[in-house]
């Protein structure tokens, strides 16, 4: 099975779900998201794909996210998307995205939702 993992090797969750996905025999693509963040469109493509809302996807504990008011309960998706794309430190990782579906995988067990 192919497998995408927005990735950043500094993140031991992230880390661990590479190495699942691995395990599970996946042929892995690998995007560095720090060095190659998504665009805009592929950033709604996989939260509409997971079900999950932009604020769903934000790095909150981020102290930029604070920074930029981002925690605000005001704050819109489009706001979000925008410091994502700005910021890519922002967007809350690993995602996974494979045929049967894209997990935010956090715990990095949620990525056997997807295998």
């Amino acid at each position: 099975m192919k497998a995408t993992i927005f990735h950043n090797p500094m993140c031991g969750t992230s880390r661990r779900t590479l190495d699942l996905l691995r395990e599970a025999g996946c042929d892995v693509w690998i995007q560095e998201y720090m060095k190659n963040p998504p665009s805009r469109d592929e950033l709604e493509r996989l939260y509409r794909r997971a079900g999950i809302t932009p604020r769903d996807g934000l790095r909150a504990k981020e102290p930029l996210a604070e920074e930029l008011g981002l925690t605000r309960p005001d704050v819109t998706d489009d706001e979000i998307l925008d410091a994502m794309i700005e910021h890519p430190i922002l967007i809350e990782r690993p995602i996974v995205e494979t045929p049967n579906g894209v997990r935010l995988c956090r715990p990095q067990d949620r990525v056997r939702e997807i295998l």
